[in-house]
């Protein structure tokens, strides 16, 4: 079974948007619908099917360097921020242990998209920006993927 979506997001979410000075309810609704769609939520760290998407959210290794050689390096302000954390960037294989470092990662591949977050409460418009901006269109996942993992994983039932 994947994380409970209450710890999961006070813990791991919340810090690492805070960490980077991007923490809105939008960012936050779309990290944990990522991991949802992604990972369910952690119920898988390796991409099933021998790929190579690495952990909660399964970022590739290449998009994971690609962030950090082309958007990390050119903002000192953020240098500065991820190197209190963490020295030298991480190998790819820590998207599978440091879970801050995974939803960082995940929230500054999105923060690379010109388009606007969509609304918190906008579970559609989450799916797309996922499909188009994380999945890309030519994706195996859907819009109808993300959308039934939200229910099924992060809505909390009582």
């Amino acid at each position: 079974m994947g994380m409970q979506v209450s710890q999961f997001r006070q813990h791991v979410i919340r810090p690492a948007l805070e960490l980077v000075g991007m923490a809105s309810p939008a960012a936050e609704a779309l990290l944990l619908g990522t991991a949802a769609q992604e990972s369910g939520l952690g119920r898988y760290l390796r991409q099933v099917g021998g790929g190579p998407a690495l952990g909660v959210f399964q970022m590739e290794p290449a998009t994971y360097r690609d962030i950090w050689t082309h958007f990390i390096t050119f903002d000192s302000e953020l240098v500065r921020t991820l190197a209190r954390r963490w020295n030298t960037p991480p190998e790819p294989d820590y998207l599978i242990t440091d879970l801050l470092l995974a939803a960082v990662m995940c929230r500054l591949h999105y923060r690379r998209v010109k388009a606007p977050l969509p609304e918190a409460d906008d579970l559609p418009g989450l799916a797309r920006y996922w499909k188009l901006y994380y999945n890309t269109p030519k994706g195996a996942g859907t819009e109808a993927e993300f959308i039934h993992n939200w229910h099924r994983f992060v809505e909390e039932k009582g």
